[in-house]
């Protein structure tokens, strides 16, 4: 008997059918976030990141150009099992050699995008890029300037439209993320003003009525941020209530929350009142440092909380996380890997007897029967999904050295 064979035989003694658990990741999409491949930068060269965002390291092989990025995107995807969406961000729009304002941004400058997408079969997700911009000095959607909050409505607007072209040329429905860093170094003396001036600019970015077959918007709150120390007009409290008012998606990001707070804890809540959520799956380390997913309990919490309450079509999840210290590719493959190990490992449990037991009262059962599952034969069983999926196993990181030393090293 192989090991995997055995491995099935163990599950299969706790009720657990192996192969239909493979089946069944193999429909769950994880949306990968382009900008870990840049540190951020994109290619509109409009200076340094700002809104609160920061990304520390200068590991060598940054990608420089659309091309090396969708390069470096190609190879990542092939070390990774299962289906694979990419996320973008407006300030990843390509132009030529013509400036566009990012208020009059359209799906011409995402095109070699659209084209990518087709060739490789995977949907596309979006992002208004409310940030590191010269019109972002005194705040976005916010901002007591009404010519600013003009030209980001308009920016809004804009991606809504692009988003649409690519539900529509890509024939997958695309999900886009509305954050805005807007808020207080200190502590402000009226924090309604500028959340009515926030629902104020959601409503007419959300005004035009799209196709939700081609675009899901969600919207994206944040406890605090580099320079919004102390308050932030986009806080959880109004984009819960702002999403349901609307019918939008909530995302809720795994770093956006106070430290003690855990967003697995927050999904069944919210999905009783939404139809649908979105998840930014980071690691923050003390605050909101956007470290590469590792896996750790809250990871596993969240698949957890997916799987088990059968969300999977109504928890769409992308990762957001950027480290310039380390091999950028390294970086996405091991955080996406890790998210699908989560997700395997929940698909794995013996939930038919765990389940029981808490109904029955038998919490020590349940209780047991949680912790022995934490050591069953799961990695055989995660070598054979990633051979169904034509990728590597552990060799994944030699690969990615091998890389490394015949591309990445010869950026300078």
């Amino acid at each position: 008997m192989s090991n995997y064979e055995y491995a099935k035989s163990v599950y299969a003694s706790l009720g657990v059918d192996v192969e239909k658990a493979m089946d069944r990741l193999a429909a769950i999409p994880v949306s990968l976030h382009c900008w870990q491949g840049d540190d951020v930068s994109g290619f509109e060269n409009s200076g340094e990141l700002s809104g609160g965002i920061a990304v520390t390291g200068n590991y060598p092989g940054r990608a420089r150009t659309p091309q090396e990025l969708r390069a470096d995107l190609d190879f990542a995807l092939s070390l990774i099992p299962g289906t694979s969406r990419v996320n973008l961000h407006a300030l990843y729009a390509e132009c030529g050699n013509k400036k566009v304002e990012r208020n009059e941004l359209t799906a011409d400058c995402f095109a070699n995008w659209i084209d990518w997408a087709k060739a490789k079969d995977i949907a596309l997700d979006f992002n208004p890029s409310y940030f590191s911009h010269p019109m972002a000095e005194s705040g976005t959607l916010a901002s007591p300037d009404a010519a600013v909050r003009k030209f980001w409505v308009e920016h809004g607007i804009a991606c809504r439209r692009i988003a649409a072209e690519f539900g529509r040329q890509l024939g997958k429905t695309c999900v886009t993320n509305h954050w805005c860093p807007d808020g207080s170094k200190d502590t402000p003396f009226d924090r309604l003003a500028p959340r009515e001036r926030l629902m104020e600019s959601l409503d007419a970015v959300f005004a035009e009525d799209i196709d939700k077959k081609l675009n899901l918007d969600a919207v994206e709150s944040k406890l605090f941020g580099i320079g919004a120390e102390s308050f932030t007009a986009g806080s959880h409290e109004f984009y819960m209530g702002y999403a349901i008012k609307k019918g939008l998606l909530l995302c809720l990001d795994a770093g956006h929350f106070h430290p003690t707070e855990l967003i697995s804890d927050k999904i069944s809540s919210a999905l009783m009142f939404l139809d649908d959520i979105l998840l930014h799956v980071s690691r923050g380390v003390r605050w909101d440092s956007d470290h590469v997913v590792t896996l750790t309990d809250e990871l596993q919490g969240i698949a957890d909380e997916i799987i088990r309450h059968n969300y999977d079509k109504r928890v769409h999840i992308g990762l957001d996380y950027f480290d310039g210290s380390i091999n950028r590719i390294a970086a996405w493959v091991t955080g996406a890997r890790n998210m699908q190990k989560a997700l395997l490992r929940s698909l794995l449990e013996p939930a038919q007897l765990i389940a029981e037991a808490e109904q029955s009262g038998n919490f020590a059962k349940r209780l047991a029967l949680m912790e022995e599952s934490r050591t069953l034969p799961f990695h055989e069983i995660w070598n054979a999904y990633c051979e169904r999926c034509n990728v590597p196993g552990i060799s994944w990181i030699s690969e990615v050295g091998k890389y490394e030393n015949d591309v990445l090293s010869l950026r300078k």
